[in-house]
This record gives C-alpha cells, sequence and structure tokens, in this order.
C-alpha cells in the first residue's frame, strides 16, 4: 500500500497505562517498532495521569502499518520496564490513525478496495488531455483553429478524453498560469499548440519552463542569431515538462507538424517508463527529419 497523508492528524494517546520510574525512550522505541516508523519519527509530548499522548513526525504512513495493530502495541508497551497496562486500556487517535484501533481484516479489505478504485480513477485521470492553441491572432479571432480539432480527433482515437482550452494569447505568465490551473484540476495531460518559434512574440517554451523549470526543451531547427527576425531568439524548439501530476507537451503551430508530433508523443507514451526527457526527444527527432525533408524538397 502507498502513504497516506495523515493531514495533520498526528497524535496517538494511549489510556490505561500505569507508569512507574518508567523510560519514555523506551516506550518511544516500542510504539516505533510495532507501527513500523524510525525512531526519530515518533515523540512522547504529554503524560497525564494513566494517559500518555505521542506524536508521529511525518506527513504519511503505510496503511498496513498501523491497521488493527492497537492490541500489539498495548503488549509491546506493556513489556517495558516500568509500565503497566490495565485490562480497558485502549489507544484513541483522529484520521488516518484511528485505524490503530479498527478490527485489521476488514478495515485493510475496505482499503485496498479503495486503493483499487483510486487507481482506475488515477488512469482515467491519465487519459484527459486538454488543449490549448496560442497565439494572439488565435485569441483575437483573426485566424482560425485548426490544430484543436485535428488533435483531439487524434488522441480520441487512441483513447483519450480531450477538453478544448481557449485559445492563449503570446504571454508566457498568462500561458503558464493556464498550465497550472489545468494541472490544479487533474487532468492527465495538457498540449499546448504554436508560440515555439525563433521570433520575440512565441512565448511558449518560455512559460512550460516557468511552469516546470526542468521541463526538456530540445532544438528543431536553428538558426543564426541577430539575422532576419531571430533577433533575440536563435531556435525552434518544443517542450515537455511535467507539474505536479501533469505531463505538459508543446507543439509546434503547424497543423502538419502537430499531428508529427502527436504521433511520436502517442508512441512513446505506450513504452513504459520513458522519461520526460525521452520523450521530448522522440517528437523534435521525428520534427527534425521532416524540415529536413521540407528543406530538401525546396532546394
Amino acid at each position: 500500500m502507498a502513504d497516506y497523508d495523515m493531514m495533520g492528524k498526528t497524535e496517538l494517546s494511549l489510556h490505561g497505562l500505569e507508569l512507574a520510574d518508567a523510560n519514555l525512550t523506551h516506550v518511544a522505541d516500542a510504539v516505533a517498532k510495532v507501527l513500523v516508523l524510525d525512531r526519530t519519527e515518533i515523540l512522547v509530548t504529554d503524560v497525564r495521569g494513566d494517559n500518555l499522548v505521542l506524536d508521529i513526525l511525518r506527513r504519511g504512513i503505510d496503511a498496513k502499518n498501523i491497521v488493527g495493530k492497537e492490541r500489539e502495541l498495548l503488549d509491546a508497551v506493556a513489556a517495558v520496564e516500568g509500565v503497566g497496562v490495565a485490562e480497558d486500556a485502549r489507544v484513541e487517535s483522529r484520521g488516518l490513525l484511528s485505524w490503530v484501533s479498527a478490527d485489521s481484516e476488514g478495515a485493510l479489505e475496505q482499503m485496498e478496495a479503495a486503493e483499487r478504485q483510486m487507481a482506475e480513477i488515477r488512469e482515467k485521470l491519465e487519459k484527459t488531455v486538454v488543449v490549448f492553441p496560442t497565439g494572439t491572432e488565435l485569441a483575437n479571432g483573426q485566424v482560425k483553429d485548426t490544430n484543436s480539432p485535428a488533435i483531439r480527433e487524434k488522441l480520441t482515437v487512441n483513447g483519450y478524453a480531450v477538453s478544448q482550452g481557449m485559445p492563449l494569447k503570446d504571454d508566457e505568465y498568462y500561458i503558464s498560469a493556464a498550465i497550472r490551473e489545468r494541472a490544479e484540476e487533474g487532468f492527465g495531460m495538457v498540449v499546448t499548440t504554436g508560440g515555439v518559434g525563433a521570433e520575440v512574440k512565441d512565448r511558449t517554451i518560455e512559460a512550460v519552463l516557468i511552469a516546470d523549470p526542468d521541463a526538456s526543451t530540445p532544438t528543431i531547427v536553428e538558426y543564426e542569431l541577430g539575422v532576419g527576425r531571430h533577433v533575440h531568439k536563435n531556435a525552434v524548439r518544443i517542450a515537455v515538462g511535467q507539474v505536479l501530476d501533469t505531463m505538459v507537451v508543446a507543439l509546434p503551430g503547424p497543423t502538419d507538424e502537430v499531428l508529427l508530433g502527436l504521433d511520436a508523443l502517442v508512441r512513446a507514451l505506450t513504452e513504459p517508463g520513458l522519461s520526460n526527457p525521452a520523450i521530448a526527444e522522440r517528437i523534435a527527432d521525428v520534427l527534425r527529419k521532416r524540415l529536413r525533408e521540407k528543406a530538401h524538397a525546396h532546394a
């Protein structure tokens, strides 16, 4: 089982203890061993009458290590010199830690069922995509968006659920905010088109790098800086990054190049364990070949 977030509910209270010159470090050792915690992750915070309170110093915990452990926990504490445990002793806690007192078999079955359900939800979310065409000319309605319908058709055939995002103007902060927003909504992938060129108005790669500074941005074609319109930038690039659990893919603007890159992306996603830089290079490679073919045809 994966670690579950305890959502700040980290206190574990043991009631019905009789302490007589007990070493609280040894008590914490016993509790840590039962709950499979590092000794540094548990701290005795209060002793009051027959009540001893411990705090677990971590954000998440593996459910299988705590479910139904009440009796084992009390027995382990009782084995510590100077600690007696009454017949009606009990463990109290809130949130995830309350599973300590639960019926182990029934609780684990419920958690396993919940994990299966969450796995199904994650699988479905991984197949959700939002598409953002970029370009002020698109946002202003001057130019028709032909990329988004083509992407939707291509990805739908491959089992993805595609949502249409609004056209985004050429502003890296505006684009990166839209990417972040969709990532927080849980989309499995964000695909942008356009704005990856070598002109000053092209801001999509910069936007992806704001959203994910470690994004992979391989070059598709390089120009001589300062010549023609390439005053500030000298390369056309694509990008593959990650924001939260969302993959971000920035493709060029021409529809034929979008579909070519998309084919490479879909093929790469079928290979388990392929890294984002490797996926980016797969996309870049097919686009480089296409541009070489175009250049050769016009030579």
